[in-house]
């Protein structure tokens, strides 16, 4: 799982393997470690919601997905969620997830594990 942030915009990007693994257990975390604390990102289904929701607590960015959605995910051919969460302080955050595509430029990274983009 990739994470871009710009301002009030929150991106998480997964690979097939995240999406099967987020999709049967719910959960999928990653952490960096810094030399004084741990900054960590995550993504929860959640029961009870139908849209993404984001919360920022002890060092954790938690992204919140409707529990139903995940049922089929990763199985179908649906691209990513997409909301726009009002904060309890009145603040707009938007939310993107989305599976992880091959790039279509030579990057460096290993992409076996990434989805086929539709555009190659």
């Amino acid at each position: 799982m990739k994470i871009r942030i710009k301002g009030n915009t929150l991106r998480y990007r997964l690979t097939k393997s995240d999406v099967e693994t987020f999709c049967s257990t719910g959960f999928l975390s990653e952490k960096t470690a810094f030399a004084t604390t741990q900054f960590s990102y995550e993504l929860i289904a959640k029961e009870g919601i139908s849209q993404l929701e984001a919360d920022y607590t002890n060092n954790t960015i938690t992204l919140y997905f409707p529990k139903a959605v995940t049922k089929d995910w990763a199985t179908n051919e649906t691209v990513g969620f997409e909301n726009i969460h009002t904060t309890s302080a009145g603040d707009a955050i938007s939310i993107l997830i989305e599976k992880d595509f091959i790039c279509m430029d030579q990057a460096l990274e290993d992409q076996a594990n990434h989805y086929p983009n539709p555009k190659l």
